[in-house]
Order: C-alpha cells, then sequence, then structure tokens
C-alpha cells in the first residue's frame, strides 16, 4: 500500500509499504478514506521534535471503514465507517476510566511513565505506525474507533478525529466561559477551530498571528486580530484589553514559534543573542535555512507572550506541541501574577461525541477551513506547500484511496 515514509529531518517520501496486520485480539484494521497534513506533522519533519526511526509512517488524523477486527472486539464491526481519535488509550486503566486516554498506563509499550501514543509519531510517544496510508492497525478498537453517526460526512470527521477535538481541550483547559477576553495564538487551522469553539462558549476573542490571509479568517469569525508583524502583541493586548490582559490564553503555536520578522517587534541585538542561545539547546536538529522544512525562530516566543498578555490570576492552557528539550519558561512573571497554567495533549476520544453533536446540531462546521483536498499521489507536494503557509493552503485533506 502506499504510505508517507519518514526517513530523516527533511525527509518524508510517498512509499510502497506492507499492509497492516491483526496482532492482537482488540486490533482492527481500517481501510483509511480520508486524512489529513498537520501543523505537528511538520514538527517532526522540520526536526524541531525528534526520535523517529526511519521508516516511521506519518499522519495521526483519519476515517475510514472497518475492515477486519480481532476475536475480542464487540462493539465494533466490519463495514462500520468509523472516525480514529488521534491519541490511544486501553479504555481500562485509571487514566482511561476517568477520560484520559492521552495518559494511558497500557498503550505506550514504554510502560506507565511514558505518556502519551498517537499515530504516526516518535519512539517515544509509543511508534503506532500512521494515518497517511492506505490502511491502519488500530489498538483497542471498541476504545479507538468511533462510528460515523449519520449526517456527518468523512470531510467532517477527519477534523474530528484531531484538530476539532484539539481545539475544544484548549477552551477546555482554559476554562473559557461566558464574558470571557480569550487570546488565542495562532490562527492555522486549530486557531480558527479554536476561535469557532471559544465564540460558541460566548467569549471575546483576540487572535494573534502575522499572516494576512489568517488574520482575515479570525476577522471574519468575529475575533479582534493582532498581527505581531506590524504592532507590539503585549502592548496591543492591554490596548484591547482595558489594560488587564486576557483572563484566558490558548498557546496553540508550539515549539515552531516565530518571532517578529519587521515592525516595532522585531529583537533587539541583546535579545536575538538570547533567543539563539535557547533555540540552540531546544531544537538543536532542527533545519535552519533552505527552502523547505525550515523551522521557526524562538521557541519560546509565545511562552513569553501568553505569560506577559494574561490577565492577572489568569488562566494559560498550552496545547501547542513542545518537545522535552525545551526548558525555558518565565516562571518569576507567572508566580507573580497567580497565574493557573494547564498544558498538555488532548483526550481525543473524550471529546469525539460532544463535537459530533454540535456539527448535527449545526454550531461547528470544521470544514470552513478545509482549502485543499489532495490525492495521496500529490501528497509531498501538499507538505511544501503547507510547510511555505502558500497563500490559500489553511488545512490539508488527503484521500488515502488514489
Amino acid at each position: 500500500m502506499k504510505a508517507v515514509v519518514f526517513h530523516a529531518v527533511g525527509d518524508i517520501r510517498l512509499e510502497d509499504v506492507p499492509e497492516p496486520t491483526l496482532q492482537a485480539p482488540t486490533d482492527a484494521i481500517v481501510r483509511l478514506t480520508g486524512s489529513a497534513i498537520c501543523g505537528t506533522d511538520l514538527h517532526f519533519v522540520r526536526g524541531t521534535f525528534t526520535g523517529f526511526d526511519e521508516g516511521q509512517i506519518l499522519g495521526h488524523e483519519g476515517v475510514g471503514v472497518v475492515e477486519s477486527v480481532g476475536s475480542d472486539v464487540k462493539n465494533i464491526k466490519v463495514g462500520q465507517r468509523v472516525v480514529i481519535p488521534s491519541t490511544v488509550g486501553c479504555g481500562e486503566c485509571k487514566f482511561c476510566r476517568r477520560e484520559l486516554y492521552a495518559q494511558c498506563d497500557r498503550a505506550n509499550p514504554g510502560g506507565k511513565l511514558a505518556g502519551s501514543v498517537f499515530y504516526g509519531g516518535p519512539v517515544a510517544t509509543g511508534n503506532l505506525p500512521g494515518l497517511q496510508a492506505e490502511k491502519a492497525r488500530v489498538l483497542y478498537a471498541d476504545v479507538n474507533l468511533v462510528p460515523i453517526p449519520d449526517g456527518i460526512t468523512d470531510d467532517q470527521a477527519v477534523i474530528v478525529s484531531d484538530i476539532l477535538t484539539t481545539a475544544w481541550f484548549g477552551t477546555e483547559l482554559a476554562e473559557v466561559e461566558e464574558g470571557d477576553d480569550v487570546l488565542i495564538f495562532g490562527c492555522g487551522p486549530v486557531g480558527q477551530l479554536a476561535i469557532a469553539s471559544a465564540k460558541l462558549k460566548g467569549a471575546r476573542v483576540i487572535a494573534v498571528d502575522r499572516l494576512t490571509e489568517r488574520l482575515q479568517a479570525a476577522k471574519r469569525q468575529g475575533a479582534d486580530t493582532i498581527n505581531f508583524d506590524e504592532e507590539k502583541v503585549v502592548d496591543a493586548v492591554l490596548r484591547l484589553t482595558d489594560g488587564d490582559g486576557a483572563a484566558k490564553v490558548i498557546d496553540l503555536v508550539g515549539i515552531d514559534a516565530q518571532h517578529p520578522q519587521q515592525g516595532p517587534g522585531v529583537p533587539g541585538k541583546d535579545e536575538a543573542a538570547a533567543i539563539a542561545q535557547v533555540r540552540k539547546s531546544a531544537t538543536p536538529d532542527a533545519i535552519r535555512s533552505g527552502d523547505h522544512w525550515v523551522a521557526g525562530d524562538n521557541p519560546a516566543q509565545v511562552l513569553e507572550w501568553a505569560v506577559e498578555c494574561a490577565a492577572k490570576v489568569g488562566t494559560i492552557a498550552i496545547v501547542g506541541v513542545y518537545p522535552p528539550t525545551i526548558s525555558s519558561y518565565p516562571i518569576g512573571t507567572a508566580i507573580n501574577k497567580n497565574l493557573t497554567i494547564r498544558m498538555g495533549i488532548c483526550n481525543h476520544r473524550r471529546y469525539v461525541q460532544v463535537i459530533f453533536d454540535h456539527i448535527l446540531a449545526g454550531r461547528l462546521d470544521p470544514t470552513k477551513i478545509v482549502t485543499q483536498d489532495e490525492p495521496i499521489a500529490d501528497i509531498i507536494e501538499a507538505y511544501e506547500a503547507f510547510d511555505h503557509r502558500r497563500k490559500g493552503w489553511l488545512k490539508v485533506e488527503v484521500q488515502p484511496q488514489g
């Protein structure tokens, strides 16, 4: 079958690989009818999050049709149309019983303390082959496959498998409530969905990015916007919140953050030297220059802005991806403001039905952010366009079956 295969930082290929097989009685094999490219995939290709085995299949967003099931699978049937939540849980351990699937005690072969397992990730996250392929093996199928209701399309469901549930999770971590000033860093696909989720909860949203097209999309959703290449972020947030700062802050950017490239926020000489040191230690294997896969130039940028922009006694939710190599955080400022800081990888399975209900009721429509629908044969070119943030490219869905 065809799949997107990781070979090295900056080197991914579409190749023929063996089809997956049932390896445990709780497994299922799904023939994928839809997948997608995520910003997290770019962290891996750019080398800002490492630890991959050569030959790993990328991708953690998927929908499809169940092709076969193991002897212990009771609730999922061959022929069902299903969504595959990105993180994997066993459904039985003490964390899964609390719907904290991303911290399952059993899914990661590294043991209880190893942490989250998701498709298409590095060795530390379970090394489970990904979903940018024609077929996939799903562990604990009764837990990690969710039948798609009538009235929801594959195009909608594939967004639910990761980025819409992640966006919703961000608003849950931040404890967004009606009337809150919510500051969202990043107006890419997850950012647009987080804006929609926060607005659905009755919040006022301020969105930060530097790409005009993405900021315009945020404005169309009713968000106030800040272009960090045109004004200083902290000054702009204070201006928009009567000097208070934002009660709730959501970081959806992560390790590939960029500092201002022009305007009043451009780092001075001393600040640039400090940024270079953080960058060297946090992303030692990242690609620094070239035509493709160039890493962000300030890994701690949003971590710093979030603390500076948060209101006293505010809450920060960190949902953007940060690798274990980053150790810089403005903890002193955070303590002085009595901030609550919450973070983590989304427990996707927990929110799938909640999101399905919102879609069926017409309150959320994830397909609004989909700008491309590409055959798997063109996926490497699609990766490059998405990496370049090419105009008109916001969210790329992939058709695995030709």
